[in-house]
């Protein structure tokens, strides 16, 4: 694909995250322009890599000096606000990885910033992306569900090792009690309740079983369980798992609506089962999702799935990429806009309220009331 006519990019964290951005940029025709990371010892490599004309070691020093229209942020969960500020101020388009913030303060001063920016703020949640969530929520928006009103999902992944490589993780991901990483659990489900949003969460967990090298339990309890009431009357089940060990469940959900259900693999090799109403004349007999694919699987990501597959995540980083693109240039509004990016972030912060207030039920706010 040719490079798009001006547009130029800057990635921090080029160094880890950041980098693997480059396959969906260079399928788009995106240039990176600029790289920046605090590694400095590696930050040449990761300039040459992603072909970047410009680096530095000083993310400030990069949207001071650099030509860029946008910005992409690949770093640690607790500076993803203020380097989405700092580009917003600058109205620089930005694409933020996952949670949007880490504190309901600065997620409050994030979205009065892209109020005031021309810029676009776009969250890189990439699990809405993969296959079988595009299929499910194709199905709902079409009616096939009927009205949504029950869901559940959950992130088990034991990360202890990598919390000790990437260590910002032992505190922002599990030394802080409740759900700290909310979003590929709750951004599916969202979707597939179009227009509803948390209104109130409560949060309990499992206690502590496991000790990190230095002999210390870990502050987060190794599962935690978010019940989210939403605005609808329905209610959604979030478990997030970074301790147990086990192996990975990253990506289970179910949906319960009046006229369809689904429940995705549990392990390799097993069906996403999902029954419907209009589709299934068993009452009791489930389908496999995959029956549905050809006819309800959307044309841009049939044409776009050998691209999609070479970027990484399911497909989820080349799709995003096309949607921030696209939002970019005005072609239509974010998929996973500031406000969005907010309804996915904001339970798993007050959960952590809840959890200290052993489980009690606390309003969710909305950012679109800030």
């Amino acid at each position: 694909m040719a490079v798009l006519e001006k547009f130029n990019v800057g990635i921090v964290g080029a160094c880890g995250r950041g980098a693997s951005f480059k396959t969906a940029c260079d399928a788009l025709g995106v240039r990176v322009h600029a790289v920046s990371d605090v590694n400095a010892e590696a930050l040449p490599d990761a300039a040459k890599r992603l072909g970047a004309d410009e680096m530095f070691t000083d993310y400030g020093e990069m949207l001071e000096k650099s030509d860029l229209d946008a910005v992409i942020i690949g770093t640690p969960m607790p500076v993803h606000v203020p380097q989405a500020i700092g580009a917003l101020k600058r109205n620089l388009h930005v694409l933020s990885e996952v949670p949007a913030g880490v504190s309901v303060d600065e997620c409050e001063a994030l979205v009065r910033a892209a109020r005031r920016s021309s810029g676009v703020y776009m969250m890189a949640e990439n699990y809405t992306y993969i296959r079988w969530n595009v299929i499910v929520r194709e199905l709902v928006t079409r009616g096939l569900f009927g009205t949504t009103y029950y869901g559940e999902g959950e992130y088990i992944h034991e990360l202890k090792g990598l919390n000790e490589i990437t260590k910002w993780r032992r505190k922002w991901q599990t030394g802080i009690n409740g759900i700290t990483y909310p979003t590929h659990s709750l951004g599916p489900i969202l979707q597939w309740m179009p227009g509803d949003r948390v209104v109130l969460v409560c949060c309990a967990g499992s206690s502590h079983h496991y000790q990190d090298p230095r002999g210390d339990y870990y502050e987060n309890e190794d599962s935690c369980v978010m019940l989210c009431k939403m605005r609808s009357g329905g209610l959604v089940k979030i478990r997030v798992d970074m301790l147990s060990d086990r192996p990975h469940l990253c990506n289970g959900y179910q949906l319960q609506g009046t006229d369809g259900c689904y429940e995705s693999s549990r392990a390799a090799g097993e069906p996403h089962r999902v029954w419907l109403r209009s589709r299934c004349k068993d009452a009791q007999a489930w389908m496999d999702l995959a029956e549905l694919e050809d006819e309800f699987l959307p044309d841009y990501w049939k044409k776009g799935e050998e691209l999609a597959h070479k970027a990484g995540h399911g497909g989820g980083d080349y799709f995003e990429v096309l949607d921030f693109v696209d939002a970019a240039l005005g072609k239509r509004p974010p998929a996973v806009g500031i406000h969005e990016a907010m309804d996915m972030t904001m339970p798993g912060l007050i959960s952590q309220q809840s959890i200290a207030a052993s489980g009690r039920w606390i309003e969710v706010p909305d950012s679109r009331e800030w």
